[in-house]
């Protein structure tokens, strides 16, 4: 296939060191442009008719820089030739190139953002067959690893599944907010709901409405209660809890009973809360399972050996129980994700990637966290996401690493090619400083609240409109278009700060206007 590429002078070199081990015939023509994102459709069709196709013919494709803010459609209708978006960064223009037959290039789209749509196509439509499969499902369930929580296939064989913590759910309840927390978590992508009670308290009485409440809530999603008091175990089964949290070699001999009747799952623990007893070593953790396992015999059992915190007692020990237990034992297992991520003090994306990749060596089939602190807002989705990374790099033998789907979220994936621009020309080093003067339009107030970012124009000091939406672009093109800022500084200011709340809506940090959103907090 011939291949015409048009780019700017500064990029001209990376481009043909990229396209020149392509097995496609490629002229690279460098129009007279610094920069390849500063040519338009109508320069690029001129650029065109400048090039003389006489001695090779005209090209089958051309590729123009996928940074170019418009449809490029214009320029196959003009030219005869059909043109089409290439990458944003050049460095990858040979994985465009190697694609050129398979993948539908398009005049609007850079084509390295194609190629991460068609990755996460295919990634989710994997997970989505075997969801799907009703065949498949029933033969793994037949094994002694899956079992249904719920109406939800559960175990070693399927995606690792995310229990949300609903922390404090009687508090909840009577604040009128349990239902807007398990939405919540659901649009977040739990799997499951689990209902935290009050340590210390028996709430039994509370829990038919807890439950009703949370049925209402999460639908088809299966719903636990997390108590160790029987009476909260027991109001709990009776009213249709789908699985319970947690029996251990203290509580088990009051609520067994009922649960076989029911048929309902638990999570079993190492310990004996009621004498004060937890295990020492990683042999004690795997024995006191096994024991309470064989104790609890009639009912499926999800085994959690007690994930630990950095330096508490021991997360090492932990992880190696886990090991050790499904080593011995096919039943699923449970993983405290939240233990960690709460108590340590940074950005809880990573620490959930990384855990959730433990918990896919280790055979876990439950991931489980609450979001109580900022730290670790977001971090059912990060579990979630990296649950659907793990299940995929296991079913390709690969490692978690351009698989369509992935949790880069701060920083870039891969590296830029690094096109510097060199100018001559003076340059000043910014001071600011301008003299504040009020705009008679108004000052606004700018606020995140309910995935939205809100900006209340203020006249005196009573607010008279107010203007939302998910976008900073938006926001201040609407502001614009009803001249609602006379001022430049105050618009230059707005943008800024219009910006940092979108910013603050899609990381899930806190917007507070006039304070930055990121600083280095330990100075090196």
């Amino acid at each position: 296939m011939k291949v015409l590429i048009i780019t700017g002078k500064l990029a001209s070199e990376t481009v043909r060191e990229a396209s020149s081990t392509s097995e496609h015939e490629v002229h690279v023509h460098v129009a007279d442009t610094p920069i390849a994102a500063f040519l338009t459709p109508r320069r690029i069709i001129s650029e065109i008719g400048k090039i003389n196709f006489s001695d090779d013919g005209e090209p089958d494709i051309l590729i123009v820089p996928g940074l170019i803010p418009k449809d490029v459609g214009i320029i196959g209708e003009r030219t005869g030739i059909p043109a089409y978006k290439g990458p944003t960064d050049a460095a990858d223009l040979p994985i465009v190139l190697d694609l050129l037959g398979e993948l539908e290039l398009s005049t609007e789209k850079p084509a390295d953002k194609l190629i991460e749509e068609e990755q996460r196509r295919r990634a989710l439509q994997f997970i989505e067959d075997f969801e799907n499969d009703q065949r498949r499902i029933s033969t793994l369930l037949e094994r002694d690893e899956n079992i249904l929580v719920g109406g939800l296939p559960t175990g070693r064989d399927f995606p690792m599944r995310v229990l949300a913590e609903v922390a404090n759910a009687p508090i909840l309840l009577e604040q009128g907010r349990l239902r807007e927390r398990i939405d919540y978590f659901i649009r977040s992508g739990a799997d499951m709901i689990d209902l935290g009670m009050l340590a210390g308290e028996d709430n039994s009485h509370l829990i038919p409405e807890i439950i009703r409440t949370a049925r209402s809530a999460a639908g088809e999603v299966p719903v636990s209660v997390d108590s160790l008091n029987p009476p909260e175990i027991e109001a709990a089964v009776e009213c249709g809890a789908d699985m319970i949290l947690s029996l251990d070699l203290g509580n088990y001999r009051e609520v067994l009973p009922l649960l076989r009747k029911h048929g309902v799952p638990a999570v079993i623990l190492p310990t004996d809360y009621s004498e004060g007893w937890v295990p020492e070593t990683v042999e004690e953790r795997v024995e006191a399972l096994e024991e309470l396992k064989r104790k609890c015999s009639g009912i499926d059992v999800i085994a959690d050996p007690v994930l630990d915190p950095v330096n508490s007692r021991s997360i090492v020990d932990s992880v190696m129980a886990c090991r050790m237990y499904a080593e011995r034992n096919p039943d699923p297992i449970f993983f405290g994700v939240g233990n960690v991520t709460e108590l340590l003090d940074t950005d809880s994306t990573g620490v959930n990637a990384l855990l959730a990749g433990f918990g896919m060596e280790l055979g876990v089939s439950i991931l489980f966290t609450p979001e109580e602190s900022g730290k670790a807002r977001g971090s059912v989705y990060e579990l979630s996401v990296a649950s659907q990374m793990m299940f995929l790099a296991r079913h390709r033998g690969s490692v978690p690493k351009d698989l369509g789907i992935n949790l880069v979220l701060f920083k870039d994936k891969r590296r830029s090619g690094g096109v510097v621009e060199k100018v001559d020309v003076p340059v000043i080093e910014a001071e600011g400083g301008m003299k504040f003067v009020r705009d008679k339009m108004g000052s606004f107030k700018i606020m995140v609240e309910d995935g939205q970012i809100k900006a209340v124009l203020y006249q005196g000091m009573e607010p008279r409109t107010a203007l939302t939406s998910d976008s900073a672009k938006k926001l201040y093109e609407e502001i614009i278009n009803r001249n609602l800022v006379s001022r430049l500084e105050h618009a230059a200011y707005l943008g800024a700060e219009l910006q940092k709340a979108e910013i603050a809506l899609r990381t899930g940090k806190d917007y507070v206007q006039d304070f930055e959103l990121f600083e280095r907090s330990f100075p090196l």
